[in-house]
């Protein structure tokens, strides 16, 4: 069979592919720690679920228009004006399956052929390969850790060239947690000011869990002069742990907004309409539920940290917020148990997986190789078996 080219340039996303894995060993009877998941590990609040049925309870099970329902695009233009001081409209949002299908819908909007596109590194892994499909060249900038895998400006600025049509923020950061104070993108701004035809993408999908009680900031709120040029990309995936329900949005300049639909409109439609008017619910009413996952998530990253620091050799920067941890292993790369030679972090995962059943995702799939990507979506007592498995795991390499 002739595939498309466009196939042959991505890569199945990691952290899907870790999962496959573990769901595969579970089935067979293993009892496998998934430190792999991207989701939290609670139910959808029970009022998101019962407005879903009362949803269906009156009929609203049909089609809806291509770009979402309205009351969810108020309910959207209504949580950015609380929580980022920002004024849009209707005409400015558009509902998609997910956050990540915003992106791609972006992308395909607004991204020609040899554009190019800055990406921080460490990266989310599909930011790449969905700039690809738009036909565009992703460029990513490798950030140091010593600098809590944050961008300097003036790394931004070298990365910059006449080719360049967007670059791509992750605050609170998957895979690493890093969240940008309002001097940091103050900074990052001045870089990005002059180059007037320079598209900024805030992916903010995890900017309701933040940790010690720090200020939610984007590109937007920190330089009121990008606002035009900077989009908004979010959903109620991870805030609300309506993974499975599949809505995202996006918000920005209209004219690229309409474009993004019109993409929409050719692929997937409206997103379940069921799910968009749970989203209503989700977003217009308490956000207490919330508050309290953060609270969990945060006890839970403490945990993981002293685990972590206690390895020998092993570094991880404090993540600011989401649920990862990024910690830099290295120091086991060259080693080996039983004639098996942990070489990277591909190694790494498999080995841990075959040895420890610890499900981890490989840095190298967010372009950082050295490290690996641990989700602490997980009950404390699974965390604590966890980290006792990976610690004699790594124990035995010599």
């Amino acid at each position: 069979m002739r595939l498309a080219q466009r196939v042959a340039a991505i890569q199945p996303s990691a952290t899907l592919t870790i999962n496959a894995k573990a769901r595969a060993l579970k089935q067979c009877g293993v009892q496998v720690i998934n430190f792999g998941v991207g989701e939290p590990d609670f139910d959808t609040p029970y009022h998101i679920q019962e407005a879903a049925v009362e949803s269906i309870k009156n009929g609203r099970t049909r089609y809806t228009p291509v770009g979402g329902i309205d009351e969810l695009k108020d309910a959207v233009c209504g949580t950015i004006q609380a929580d980022y001081g920002l004024s849009f409209q209707q005409d400015n949002v558009l509902i998609s399956c997910g956050g990540k299908h915003a992106l791609y819908n972006l992308f395909q909007a607004v991204l020609d052929p040899g554009d190019e596109v800055v990406i921080p590194s460490p990266y989310w892994v599909s930011y790449p390969d969905m700039v690809r499909l738009a036909g565009a060249v992703p460029i990513t900038v490798p950030c140091p850790e010593a600098n809590g895998y944050k961008l300097p400006p003036g790394k931004l600025e070298e990365a910059i060239t006449k080719k360049t049509r967007m670059f791509i923020m992750n605050s609170p950061s998957n895979p690493t947690g890093v969240h940008y104070g309002r001097d940091e993108l103050a900074a990052l701004a001045e870089v990005l000011l002059p180059h007037e035809d320079l598209l900024i993408v805030c992916d903010d999908i995890y900017y309701r869990i933040l940790f010690r009680n720090q200020e939610w900031v984007n590109m937007a709120m920190a330089e009121e002069r990008l606002r035009d040029r900077t989009f908004i990309v979010n959903g109620v995936s991870k805030s609300y742990c309506m993974t499975g329900w599949r809505i995202g949005y996006l918000v920005g300049h209209a004219d690229a907004v309409r474009a993004a639909t019109k993409i929409q409109g050719q692929s997937t439609s409206n997103p379940s309409s069921i799910s968009q008017w749970a989203s209503v619910t989700a977003l217009r009413e308490d956000q207490g539920v919330v508050d309290e996952m953060v609270k969990v998530f945060e006890k839970r990253c403490d945990y993981v940290l002293e685990r972590i620091r206690a390895l020998p050799g092993v570094s991880c920067p404090a993540p600011d917020g989401a649920f990862y941890v990024f910690p830099n292993f290295s120091t086991y790369y060259g080693k080996k148990t039983g004639g098996r030679v942990v070489r990277n972090s591909l190694d790494l995962a498999d080995y841990l997986m075959e040895k420890a059943h610890v499900a981890v995702v490989p840095g190298n799939a967010f372009g950082e190789d050295r490290c690996i990507r641990l989700s602490y979506a997980l009950s404390m007592e699974d965390l604590k078996e966890g980290f006792d498995r990976v610690e004699s795991a790594v124990g035995a390499l010599v």
